[in-house]
């Protein structure tokens, strides 16, 4: 997808939603800007003595609800036009799970597949001095994202101190557990969309134990959403990755060992997991006879080429835009219900909400204390959203951006 659509479309959606939800002309207006947009020339020491310099750019789309949030990203194609739009998703995102922040997004546009560590870290270092007034734990507050990790967010928060002359591990999230990282932080994308799920299910009257599921993608998310939706009682029949998945009509038992394999062998083909079953394509998953799909890895996965074949009645997003929007009208002729990404897979920025919150607090909070909390917070969202897709009667996607704009209209009117 082109990320000049990606952002349109975004816009399209929140434009939409304040037409109908009364939303002030001033704070529409205010929502179509950002705060600031910023571009470097970032330069670091390569290994053979010369110096690259490469783009680096932080947008900081609107702070009505608190310091901006938003993942760093290191990759070939970073730009401002992408990091802009995804800033600008990330308000939405942050107002409808209801924590206090607003909208950001940055990164460097290299490949750091091509970087050797010392590189990388001088690169990142040299990143973090440009950026360091911008950012702060009041201000501005990255975390990890593509080809970004906890040890990179570790070198940042060192550098930050030695700019500011102390310690201040809120100033990024995502960080290694020993520098004030939070539990949890690993499982709770995949874990806080089975949440939301549920939480619409029993809004519904249905249970788990009623739903056959495949998911797309087998990476960090899919695979935790996977072992919790086993661990809640649903019966996983499909999953699938970038080389192929396999379907077991009687459901997939050890969701653990699947991932094992596929660690060891890099494909999701284990024989002993696919008994009474067999292997699938990866687009297959999403049009099998099953009950609810669970697109977790590419955007625009579902599309006006497949739309049409597939046969779940739920489906729950929790890659990035894994739908278009000419699959999204014919789904809605369907009846199928869609769980928006902007509320399914906000489970991430959730428990990067938690860690600040203890950096802030020098609290320490268990992974049992983290999930707990984390549970409230989806299921809370979840409830809110389709509370409002039943009286506006407006679909989730729809009903999601209406909340979040209810959210920050009310807190701009107390300003």
């Amino acid at each position: 997808m082109k990320m000049e659509n990606f952002f349109k479309r975004v816009q399209n959606e929140f434009k939409k939603a304040a037409e109908k939800n009364n939303i002030a002309v001033d704070l529409v207006a205010k929502l179509l800007t950002f705060d600031r947009s910023l571009e470097f020339n970032v330069s670091f020491q390569k290994k053979n003595g010369g110096v690259q310099t490469v783009k680096g750019y932080r947008a900081q789309h609107n702070n009505i609800l608190g310091p901006y949030k938003g993942g760093l990203r290191y990759h070939p194609n970073v730009s401002m036009d992408e990091v802009k739009a995804l800033s600008f998703l990330m308000t939405f995102k942050n107002a409808v799970i209801g924590v206090p922040f607003g909208g950001g997004k940055g990164g460097i546009a290299i490949d750091p597949k091509k970087l050797n560590e010392s590189e990388l870290e001088e690169l990142t270092r040299s990143f973090t001095r440009q950026l360091a007034p911008y950012i702060g734990p009041e201000k501005d507050v990255p975390a990890p994202d593509v080809n970004t990790n906890p040890k990179i967010m570790a070198w940042i928060v060192d550098e930050y101190a030695k700019i500011i002359g102390k310690q201040t591990p809120a100033v990024v999230t995502g960080k290694p557990i020993e520098l004030g990282g939070s539990e949890g932080r690993l499982e709770a994308t995949g874990y806080g969309g089975v949440y939301a799920l549920l939480a619409i299910l029993k809004l519904l009257g249905k249970k788990p134990e009623d739903f056959t599921v495949a998911v797309q993608g087998f990476g960090n998310v899919g695979q935790y959403a996977a072992k919790s939706l086993r661990q809640n009682g649903f019966k996983v029949v499909a999953i699938s990755d970038s080389k192929g998945g396999i379907y077991v009509p009687e459901g997939i038992s050890d969701i653990r060992a699947l991932a094992k394999y596929k660690a060891e062998k890099g494909n999701l083909f284990s024989k002993r997991m696919m008994r009474g079953g067999r292997k699938i394509a990866s687009e297959e998953v999403l049009t099998l006879p099953v009950d609810i799909i669970i697109p977790a890895a590419l955007e625009d996965a579902i599309n006006e080429g497949n739309a049409r074949d597939i046969r779940a009645k739920i489906i729950l997003e929790m890659a990035n835009s894994p739908t278009t929007r000419e699959a999204d009208k014919i789904l809605f002729e369907k009846d199928v219900m869609i769980v928006p990404d902007i509320l399914a897979n906000a489970g991430g920025v959730t428990v990067s909400y938690f860690e600040w919150y203890q950096n802030m607090r020098d609290e320490r909070w268990t992974k049992e204390e983290v999930f707990s909390k984390l549970k409230e917070k989806m299921e809370r969202a979840a409830e809110a959203v389709y509370q409002i897709h039943r009286e506006k009667k407006v679909v989730l996607r729809e009903a999601a951006y209406m909340l979040a704009l209810e959210r920050i209209q009310a807190k701009w009117l107390k300003k």
